[in-house]
């Protein structure tokens, strides 16, 4: 019982969470459900009219003429078209609207949790949400809300038609037959499916994380001949995945044999009562035509929703997902409306950070940096460097101690304005596949090409940038494959200098150049103090030859060298 309770969230919860994503649009909903509504009722028209000819011929007193009765079932013919299609119009305009909001929405989520959960989640994961379970969503607005409600709305006056028109045992049977196929056979069948399509939605997204990393990766695996093991192990997870789609499409088409055998159990038991009503005196044949008629030609919709359990596995297995994702909290939450500082010094006292609450990564730091000074922080790899640059940009909420700028504790500081003011370029930088100048741009989007070129000159790349068969607009490829680790670290560097902040945080930023240019990179640096502070971190001692101060961090504790 555990493992069900932990799939997922419980279907009615995750439906009822995505229709209040509908806001404003939920009129259109409204609107595609009439029509959808009218739409079938103008379907059942053709054959009901149909029907009531056949009970004129019997005897009964229909005052339209057969004329008028063709003409009806043709009008109801032309006018089911035009409804159906506004009704899908609807339905599908509603769900790509709502997709674009949910992207929208997923990535502001992801802004948010950014960098601290998201450091302990794949990035195919990520991106099997970003695209497959957004897409399964589609299937939830445009071909199920609908639906349901048409169903809801066509039975319940198909159930009193029959039941003014032609008998009220009809009327029940045809109730009974509605509530059986539109609700316990999905709820039996949604039972049936909930796990093996949470397993293959989990299976999918596992397998897109996996082969992502490895697409990613090849050119290490060939070079270190993992391209065997990679193989098979790719190969054994397809198959993983292979087993968990034979199982969802199985119980599927079991589920959907059900339906179709409910639905002539429930047609044959109309007509036998039907039937019985007339040999007892209680139904003319005619009436008896057009209600059999009607509850024959009526189950379209609850058919639709008892076929729903199969797509629904899939929707609720993403729904959940993305809901997840949604309402997951933040490790730090963004100050908004806080203090704002024009950055002059820094002040860490007696800081402490656990990444669990249990493990002390760092504590006891005290350091102190000054507008224009350069200081140093050199220490082992691992020893906790990185994550206390992250802590001065408070994508980590510190355990304990202060980290003030101005005086300012930084949980008070709003948090667009501490980005304002402070910079940081990691080991890795990531290039998008646009063009080097929309990449440089990205840290001031109005900066001028002559602004660019002494940005790049600054950080030792301008003159490579030239060599490149367009300059600037050579675009650097696909996750940046283009270029060597220490171009884009360059390309990095050049970013936090056309940003404008007034402190700048290096993680290693020379560790990926060779020695002459890193040389000219720290010729560079050395000449922007007179500008901006610089809190350097290497754990190369050369590469301090340039700082005012120098910290060294040993075993969590940092020290003046």
């Amino acid at each position: 019982m555990k493992n069900k309770k932990k799939l997922r969230r419980n279907g009615a919860v995750i439906m009822a969470n995505l229709i209040l994503l509908l806001g404003s649009l939920a009129y259109i909903m409204i609107l595609a459900v009439l029509n959808g509504s009218l739409g079938f009722l103008s379907a059942m028209g053709v054959t009901l009219f149909g029907a009531l000819g056949i009970a004129k011929f019997l005897g009964e007193s229909i005052s339209l003429s057969y004329g008028a009765l063709v003409a009806l079932a043709i009008g109801c013919g032309a006018l089911r078209g035009a409804l159906r299609y506004f009704e899908q119009y609807s339905n599908h305009y509603i769900a790509f609207r709502l997709l674009a909001v949910l992207r929208d929405k997923i990535f502001g989520a992801l802004r948010t949790l950014c960098p601290a959960k998201l450091e302990s989640k794949q990035k195919g994961s990520i991106i099997a949400m970003i695209t497959s379970d957004i897409e399964t969503l589609e299937v939830f607005y445009a071909h199920t809300i609908s639906p349901i409600c048409i169903a809801v709305i066509v039975s319940a006056l198909v159930t009193v038609f029959v039941a003014v028109v032609a008998s009220p045992y009809l009327a029940l049977v045809a109730l009974g037959a509605y509530l059986f196929i539109g609700i316990a056979v999905p709820m039996v069948s949604s039972a049936r499916l909930k796990e093996s399509g949470v397993h293959y939605r989990r299976e999918f997204a596992s397998f897109n994380a996996y082969f992502l990393d490895s697409i990613k990766g090849v050119k290490d695996i060939v070079l270190n001949g993992a391209g065997k093991e990679r193989e098979k192990e790719v190969r054994d997870r397809s198959e993983i995945l292979l087993g968990e789609t034979k199982k969802m499409k199985h119980d599927t088409t079991r589920a959907a044999a059900f339906t179709e055998l409910s639905v002539s159990l429930s047609i044959l038991v109309t007509l036998a009562v039907g039937i019985l009503l007339v040999h007892t005196g209680d139904l003319t044949l005619g009436k008896m035509v057009i209600g059999v008629t009607a509850v024959f030609s009526s189950f379209g919709p609850v058919i639709a929703i008892s076929a729903l359990p199969g797509n629904l596995t899939q929707t609720f297995a993403s729904g959940d997902r993305v809901l997840d994702l949604l309402s997951e909290k933040p490790v730090v939450i963004p100050v908004e409306n806080g203090e704002k500082v024009a950055y002059e010094n820094l002040s860490v006292s007696d800081l402490s950070f656990s990444y669990d609450g249990e493990t002390e990564i760092l504590r006891d730091i005290r350091m102190h940096a000054e507008k224009g000074e350069i200081i140093g922080i050199v220490g082992e790899s691992g020893c906790g460097k990185s994550t206390f640059l992250k802590l001065l940009l408070r994508f980590w909420q510190k355990s304990g101690g202060s980290i003030c700028y101005n005086g300012i504790d930084i949980d008070r500081i709003d948090s667009e304005n501490l980005l304002d003011n402070v910079t940081m370029v990691s080991q890795v930088t990531y290039l998008f596949d646009e063009t080097i100048a929309d990449n440089l741009r990205i840290a001031k989007q109005d900066a001028t090409e002559e602004e660019l070129i002494s940005a790049c000159r600054l950080a030792s790349v301008h003159d490579f940038i030239m060599t490149l068969p367009d300059g600037y607009q050579t675009r650097v490829g696909a996750l940046g494959d283009n270029l060597s680790a220490g171009e884009k670290q360059r390309i990095g560097l050049a970013r936090a200098f056309l940003s404008g902040s007034e402190l700048i945080l290096l993680d290693e930023p020379t560790s990926n150049v060779d020695s002459i240019n890193e040389g000219i990179i720290l010729k560079a640096l050395s000449e922007q103090k007179k500008k901006k502070s610089i809190i350097l971190v290497s754990h190369r001692e050369s590469t301090m030859a340039i700082a005012d101060r120098i910290y060294r961090v040993e075993n969590g504790r940092m020290t003046e060298a």
